[in-house]
């Protein structure tokens, strides 16, 4: 590395640091002043405030907006240098265009790893704590509101319950069949089903059991209690927590999928959404850094002001269409993967032109 490269270098992460440090200052007295009166109704201890919930709301906020602030900063300080006639400087110096872009991509994969290990490994732990506080004192993030679920939690093996609480652990009114070829081989039904957390079993209570044979007879089994064996069914399957995935790292994101996958339900989309997401934001990292270096690097009459402007204008212009994407992806037939990587392709291409056309 050379002199010039560690100048950009501490430059760039410089910038970077300082603008994100800022706002996350700014952000947390704005969620201060918006959500006292929850901590004060709730009474919220102040170290669980300041400990559990902000602290742990930092590394989430970061990651929210680290490709933001990550053209934000290569904007700023790339037109000063230009500003300043450093970049002409250099250039004059013998120093190619596609050279000097080689800081630019140290600190760009620097900040991409950091935001990879933030979104899949460091921010599901802390969004344990931050949500546990959240869901005690300031909105509750279950929802025990389902009612009359069908499920099916394997292959030929579908799942009826009536009602479900996520306090006590026990629904009502269940069943469960078991197909083999369209024909129903195994029947259960109950009027409460209990899981309990110790042993991780479920329990029925007052139940009715049918096993059927191949030539289509029966025996019933009639009983006050019987432990239920066998079956893939998680108590989370039976009631709602907003946004689970916040608290999954990428290894149980996967693991979630295939799971629902296997039990042919939709309700994987939302999280293989977030797993590619997680995957493509890093990599748009690398791509608006270089959009940000071609957009800056021409000294211009409105100097940083129109820079930032144009800069500004294609980062929300880039959180739109992903936004777009995503809901095509949710709601309609567009492939999780494709919604997640749309906006990096469009704007891979965007940089490549403008790193065509940059002044060299």
């Amino acid at each position: 590395m050379k002199i010039i490269d560690t100048y950009i270098i501490k430059k760039f992460l410089g910038t970077f640091f300082y603008a994100i440090s800022l706002l996350i200052m700014i952000v947390i007295i704005f969620d201060i002043s918006e959500n006292l009166d929850s901590f004060i109704k709730n009474e919220a201890p102040l170290k669980a405030i300041v400990i559990d919930y902000y602290v742990n709301f930092i590394p989430y906020f970061i990651n929210l907006f680290i490709y933001l602030f990550t053209f934000i900063s290569v904007i700023f300080f790339t037109s000063k240098l230009a500003g300043n006639t450093e970049i002409i400087a250099i250039l004059s110096s013998g120093v190619s265009f596609r050279r000097l872009l080689y800081p630019y991509l140290l600190s760009a994969i620097f900040l991409a790893i950091f935001s990879f290990y933030l979104g899949n490994f460091l921010i599901p732990k802390t969004n344990k704590t931050r949500r546990i506080f959240k869901n005690s004192y300031m909105q509750k993030l279950t929802n025990d509101n389902e009612r009359n679920m069908h499920l099916q939690i394997d292959p030929g093996t579908f799942v009826y319950v009536e009602s479900y609480s996520s306090v006590l652990n026990e629904g009502k009114r269940f069943s469960l069949e078991r197909f083999d070829n369209q024909y129903l081989t195994y029947k259960v039904i109950a009027e409460k089903i209990k899981y309990d957390t110790v042993t991780h079993v479920w329990w029925l209570k007052d139940y009715y059991e049918r096993t059927f044979d191949s030539i289509r007879g029966h025996q019933l089994t009639i009983g006050e209690e019987m432990e239920l064996t066998g079956i893939n069914l998680n108590p989370l399957d039976l009631y709602k927590i907003k946004e689970r995935f916040e608290e999954m790292n990428l290894l149980e994101l996967n693991d979630y999928i295939e799971s629902e996958k296997s039990k042919g339900s939709i309700a994987y989309k939302k999280y293989e959404i977030e797993k590619h997401k997680r995957i493509a934001g890093p990599v748009a990292i690398i791509i608006l850094t270089f959009i940000g270096v071609a957009l800056s690097s021409r000294k211009v009459r409105g100097g940083i002001g129109m820079h930032l402007g144009v800069g500004i204008a294609l980062t929300f212009s880039y959180i739109l269409l992903m936004q777009i994407s995503t809901v095509f992806s949710t709601f309609g037939n567009l492939s999780p993967m494709i919604a997640s990587w749309i906006p990096n392709i469009i704007y891979f291409f965007i940089g490549l032109y403008l790193l065509r056309v940059a002044p060299k």
